[in-house]
């Protein structure tokens, strides 16, 4: 096609998707059923993992459970079976990859062929860069972001062979905006939602229209993951409306999904305002934790 007709298209579809996303404010999305479908949850044993393992149960779908720590996937497993969910809990360490492909067959062999993969066990060393040990930086690449990898290449093959699936990845607003003593977390959430968004085209080019993908990017929530977070200008999210949010998002096949959404106009500002305006916002902003700064000394941040 002649590269002006080209152009031309292009205002066209760009034009039609503003209006459809008008439409879409004012006409619920149509949502898809998961029920009986095999959802494999990472880091399930806590937080937006488990709320969200409670989600998927309450819509009858068959619990995959992984975590490092057993009597919490147990937990968040008999939680399920409570609504009325089948659940299989797994101790996996998502740092170690033979753990994790070791798992993966157990799971294949046991259960079937995973539909749904959440990628959502992380970790996170809350520190200026010369206080994180070597090891703490390791791990935090190894399970936010290579995990994913090897997750992924586990459970993606049988998803193709079917053209049926969807990969979820648990990423942060830290994977767009980066934020003082977060330096190995947000550089590996950055990781991640540069895989969700290089899987997503990958997907297409492949013609494998029946695979979805969501990536979900939330502000601080309040599971103790960091210890003592606040903002000025953000709330502190729970962990039980996240993971209904992300379901829901799931079910409308939602590509990106951004809690609260009021941090679209973060990335927006981030992309147009000069360095100096940043720095004066970042200010207003007042994001703080507890973190180590300095050798040894623990101070909030």
């Amino acid at each position: 096609m002649n590269l002006v007709l080209e152009i031309l298209w292009l205002s066209v579809i760009i034009i039609f998707s503003y209006l459809e996303a008008l439409v879409k404010l004012f006409i619920p999305a149509k949502r898809k059923s998961v029920s009986g479908e095999i959802v494999l949850i990472t880091g399930a044993g806590h937080g937006i993992g488990r709320n969200t393992a409670y989600e998927f149960a309450k819509r009858q779908s068959k619990l995959v459970l992984w975590d490092i720590n057993k009597s919490a996937i147990e937990a968040t497993a008999e939680g399920c079976r409570k609504l009325g969910a089948t659940a299989h809990a797994y101790v996996v360490d998502c740092s170690v990859k033979e753990e994790i492909y070791r798992a993966a067959e157990k799971v294949k062999r046991d259960i079937g062929d995973v539909s749904i993969l959440v990628n959502n066990a992380g970790v996170v060393a809350t520190a200026d860069l010369l206080s994180t040990q070597d090891k703490q930086i390791e791990k935090t690449f190894q399970v936010n972001i290579l995990a994913h990898y090897w997750t992924t290449k586990a459970f993606l093959p049988a998803m193709m062979e079917n053209n049926h699936g969807h990969i979820v990845t648990i990423a942060s607003i830290g994977g767009h905006l980066t934020v003082p003593f977060l330096v190995s977390y947000c550089s590996s959430k950055f990781a991640a939602v540069g895989f969700h968004r290089g899987l997503t085209q990958e997907l297409a080019a492949l013609g494998k229209d029946g695979i979805q993908t969501t990536c979900l990017c939330p502000t601080f929530v309040n599971t103790g993951f960091i210890k003592h977070p606040s903002t000025r200008l953000l709330p502190l999210l729970e962990a039980e409306k996240v993971a209904e949010k992300l379901v829901d998002g799931i079910l409308c096949n939602q590509k990106m999904i951004f809690l609260p959404p009021l941090l679209k106009v973060g990335l927006l500002l981030e992309k147009i305002l000069p360095e100096r305006a940043l720095l004066a916002l970042n200010k207003i902003h007042e994001v703080k934790f507890d973190a180590v700064i300095g050798y040894n000394t623990e101070k909030e941040h």
